[in-house]
């Protein structure tokens, strides 16, 4: 818990203390005042968020993850990552939370250094799990970049990741917002998954590559999703220009970015 308490990030809900009363355990974060990006995202009555703070949610988030994974020799796998552990505080700057509900992992010989055993079988929430945790039941930095891709596609299209509504799924579709994306795309009409708010806003060169890192997250072999590394600094390049891409970059990440690691 010490060593978990000494985790400090911009991009990182920092976590201040922990109390025992009684049976209850709990661990204390700092507050964000604009709660999570999961509700965010459909609050009621509220105005869709433009493009420009959607990017940057997107790149704090990025940064926040990679440091976890890449600026360790041994690597912190968050294991439980939604939109819901996306916390944003009062400038709409994008932190990670429940990192101290995770461990530090060592290293497994020839596995790339990123491979450990769930702690107590809890798989993430559905719509963010990696297709391989249904036979390999461990937690690796490449189920963590899987659950960062569909966090990707949530802000890209405002739909939620275990299921897609309204008229933009069509009739009779039941699936998650992956089964969702990935029709879209064998039928060629991806751009259908765009929230109607950004598109033709003069943006749609940045989101077009924006959805393709998304892609990039979600493939179905781990050796073929980027690392987190490459996710983070793809999509610093699309806010250039912005004040998105220069920020915190005092964080070094120089571990495990050989993008052959698997798990």
């Amino acid at each position: 818990m010490g060593r978990v308490g000494q985790l400090r990030h911009p991009n990182i809900v920092p976590l201040l203390g922990f109390c025992v009363v009684e049976d209850e355990r709990l661990l204390v974060y700092k507050h964000m005042e604009s709660g999570a990006l999961s509700s965010v995202m459909k609050e009621p009555g509220e105005a869709p968020l433009d493009w420009a703070t959607r990017l940057r949610i997107a790149v704090g988030a990025a940064r926040g993850l990679a440091w976890l994974h890449h600026g360790f020799q041994v690597p912190q796998i968050h294991q439980n990552l939604s939109s819901s552990a996306v916390l944003l505080d009062e400038d709409y700057e994008a932190r990670i939370t429940d990192v101290g509900l995770t461990r530090l992992v060592r290293m497994a010989p020839g596995e790339g250094g990123d491979t450990s055993p769930f702690l107590n079988g809890d798989f993430g929430e559905y719509g963010y799990v990696a297709p391989e945790c249904a036979s390999n039941p461990v937690a690796t930095m490449k189920g963590d970049v899987y659950a960062f891709g569909v966090i990707l596609l949530e802000l890209v299209s405002g739909q939620e990741a275990a299921t897609v509504t309204g008229d933009a799924a069509g009739e009779g579709f039941k699936g998650t917002l992956v089964d969702w994306v990935n029709q879209l795309k064998a039928s060629g009409r991806i751009g259908d998954a765009v929230h109607k708010s950004l598109r033709g806003n003069g943006h749609d060169s940045e989101i077009d590559e924006f959805v393709k890192i998304a892609f990039a997250c979600i493939m179905v072999h781990p050796r073929e999703r980027f690392s987190m590394y490459r996710v983070y600094h793809s999509l610093k390049s699309i806010g250039q220009g912005r004040d998105v891409s220069e920020q915190f970059d005092e964080f070094p990440l120089a571990y495990n970015k050989d993008e052959s690691d698997t798990m």
